[in-house]
C-alpha cells in the first residue's frame, strides 16, 4: 500500500544559496523550446554538451516537467524516510558483495581519491529494470516497495526527457535516424537507475569532499537537489572548482562517459564532485535525487559510425572492447571499500583523460 501524498511531502526549507559564492556558468536550456523544435535553442543545447557537458534544463511549463517535479518532490520525502531506517535494516540491501551497484551503500563505504580517503554520504540505487518488471525484483525496504508506482512514474518521465535529448544530439551529430535512441530503449535491459543520496552536515572544522571527483559512468544524468554542494571543474589547463547553484523548476543535466566514447571525445563528460554545501546550507543534510540513463547492457562502447561530425580515430589508436554493463560494474564497484586496491585508481577511471579535463 502506498503512503499518501501528504505523508511523502518533503518539508525541507533550506537556507538560500549564498550570493557571494562563485558559481559555474551553466547555460539554461528550455525543455519547452526543445519540444517545439526551436533550432536556436537546440544549437545552444549542443554547444553546452560540447563545451562543458553540464547545463540547467528548465522544465517548467511542460507536462513532462509538471509530472517529474511532482514525483521528485514526493521522492525526496521517500528518501528521508528511507534514510531514517536503522543501519542494520539498510545494510540488508547492500549487494556490492554480489558485484551489484544496486541497493544500499553506507556512509564511508567508498573512497573519494587515490589515497583511499573515505566518502561522507549514503546512497541507494534503484534499478529501472526492476521497477519496470524487466528483471526479477531485488529485495528492498518496505518504503520503496510501497512506492514502486511512484518510482515507475519518475523513471518513465525521466527517460522520456533523456530520449528527447538523445534525439537532438543524434541530429547534431549527423547520425542515422534514431541511432542514439535505439541504444537506450526503455524496455531493454540496462544499468539505468534512480539514486537517493544523503550527505549529512560535516564538522565545521573539517568540511571536505563527500563524493569524490569523477565523471558519470553512463550517458545522461538528470539531477534534482535543493542544497548546493555539487561542484564542477570547467575545461582548461588552469581550472578551479565552482559550485552549481540549484534553481527551482530546473534539473541539472550532464553527459557521462559513454557519450564521450560514442563521439570520440566530441562531447564532454565533465569532472564533478560533491562537497559540503556553501555558507549556512552546510549545517543542513543534503538530499539528492538522480536518474542515470545508460546504454543497454550489451552495447559496445565505441565510436559510432555513420556520421560526418564525430572525429575519426587517430593513427594506430585502438578502442577498448567493453560493453555498457561491464563498464558500469567496473567503474561503480572499484571504489567500494573491500574492492578498492591501492595503485589502481587510474585503472578504473572514466573518460577524464580522454576529454583532457583532468588535473590528475
Amino acid at each position: 500500500m502506498e503512503l499518501s501524498d501528504a505523508s511523502l511531502q518533503n518539508t525541507l526549507v533550506p537556507p538560500p544559496f549564498p550570493n557571494d559564492v562563485p558559481t559555474a556558468p551553466l547555460l539554461r536550456i528550455s525543455l519547452q523550446r526543445l519540444l517545439n523544435n526551436d533550432q536556436d535553442e537546440s544549437q545552444r543545447f549542443f554547444t553546452a554538451c560540447k563545451d562543458l557537458g553540464f547545463f540547467y534544463l528548465d522544465i517548467r511549463g511542460t507536462s513532462e516537467g509538471t509530472s517529474i517535479l511532482d514525483d521528485a518532490d514526493k521522492l525526496f520525502g521517500v528518501g528521508e524516510k528511507l534514510y531514517d531506517l536503522g543501519l542494520e535494516e539498510k545494510h540488508k540491501y547492500d549487494f556490492s558483495g554480489q558485484k551489484s551497484y544496486f541497493g544500499y551503500k553506507g556512509y564511508g563505504m567508498a573512497v573519494v581519491d587515490k589515497t583511499g580517503t573515505l566518502d561522507r554520504n549514503e546512497c541507494y540505487n534503484v534499478s529501472k529494470d526492476d521497477i519496470l518488471a524487466l528483471s526479477p525484483p531485488l529485495p528492498a525496504p518496505a518504503i520503496l516497495v510501497q512506492n514502486r508506482s511512484l518510482l515507475k512514474s519518475f523513471a518513465i518521465t525521466a527517460h522520456s526527457i533523456v530520449s528527447l535529448l538523445l534525439e537532438q544530439l543524434n541530429a547534431h551529430l549527423h547520425l542515422p535516424a534514431s541511432t542514439l535512441e535505439n541504444l537506450h530503449r526503455l524496455d531493454q535491459a540496462s544499468g539505468d537507475q534512480i539514486r537517493f543520496l544523503k550527505a549529512p552536515p560535516q564538522p565545521v572544522d573539517d568540511r571536505r569532499t563527500a563524493l569524490g571527483e569523477h565523471t558519470d559512468f553512463g550517458s545522461v544524468t538528470i539531477l534534482f537537489n535543493k542544497l548546493g554542494g555539487l561542484q564542477v571543474l570547467p575545461p582548461g589547463e588552469v581550472a578551479e572548482w565552482y559550485y552549481v547553484r540549484p534553481l527551482p523548476g530546473h534539473a541539472i543535466v550532464n553527459l557521462g562517459d559513454t557519450m564521450v566514447k560514442f563521439t570520440n571525445g566530441h562531447l564532454c563528460s565533465n569532472i564533478h564532485r560533491v562537497t559540503s554545501p556553501p555558507g549556512p546550507q552546510g549545517d543542513h543534510t543534503r538530499y539528492s535525487l538522480v536518474y542515470f540513463a545508460r546504454p543497454e547492457d550489451d552495447v559496445i562502447l565505441k565510436r559510432l559510425e555513420g556520421g560526418d561530425v564525430i572525429p575519426e580515430l587517430g593513427d594506430g589508436e585502438e578502442e577498448e572492447e567493453i560493453n555498457a554493463k561491464d563498464w558500469i560494474i567496473r567503474r561503480a564497484i572499484s571504489k567500494r571499500v573491500g574492492h578498492f586496491k591501492e595503485g589502481e585508481w587510474e585503472k578504473h577511471m572514466g573518460t577524464e583523460k580522454m576529454s583532457a579535463r583532468s588535473r590528475i
